[in-house]
């Protein structure tokens, strides 16, 4: 069962989100919180598997809540705004996911689900922002860092698949991508697959 934490300052955002994850037969909400502050303390009481985080809310902003749940609790950005400074600054300190509020129910869960098993997803439409923003890096990152073999997993993160599914298209065992990705984010110095996707763009991966 994943155990998740709700915060943001929007009571009917906060039903919402419940309503649609306690549908779910493998997902429980721990908490619903309407502030930042309250929202650390309930992560540090009941230690929830994942924290779905609004940005702006009373307090602390959801950035500052994901940078000090970093490391002890999964942290899911689910905001109205999807301004790249933003979305950068939450992957930055830690996030595991970054959905927009018109994302969708299925969305919502697959994301809180990708974010308990290790991994990570971003709202389509703010993928292909990013994409955009980094089309044309001041200086892009040094492919020199990865083997050839990396970079085709690394690249493979970055359009969103998942670990089976990069294993499948790259003929590759499971274990063998765990090895690469393990790798990848110690050479990068990166905390998670949203990492890794992040420095694909920003080296022209995603494309070439």
């Amino acid at each position: 069962m994943i155990s998740v934490l709700i915060a943001d300052d929007q009571e009917m955002v906060r039903v919402g989100f419940r309503m649609i994850l306690e549908k779910q037969p493998d997902i429980t909400v721990v908490a619903d919180v309407a502030d930042g502050i309250s929202a650390v303390t309930a992560a540090r009481e009941l230690n929830p598997d994942v924290a779905l985080l609004d940005i702006r809310m009373p307090g602390l902003d959801g950035l500052e809540v994901t940078k000090k749940l970093s490391g002890s609790t999964k942290v899911v950005v689910v905001t109205t705004f999807d301004l790249d400074e933003y979305v950068h600054t939450a992957l930055e300190n830690g996030a595991s996911g970054f959905l927009t509020k018109d994302a969708g129910p299925a969305l919502l869960v697959e994301a809180v689900r990708a974010a308990a098993q290790g991994n990570a997803l971003i709202s389509p439409q703010v993928t292909v922002r990013m994409l955009e923003h980094f089309a044309r890096p001041a200086s892009r990152p040094d492919l020199g860092l990865l083997t050839a073999r990396e970079q085709d997993v690394v690249r493979e993160v970055a359009r969103g698949l998942s670990n089976q599914e990069i294993a499948s298209e790259l003929y590759l065992s499971l274990s063998t991508v765990k090895t690469h990705l393990a790798s990848v984010q110690t050479k990068l110095n990166v905390r998670n697959r949203v990492g890794i996707a992040s420095w694909a763009w920003r080296a022209g991966l995603v494309n070439s």
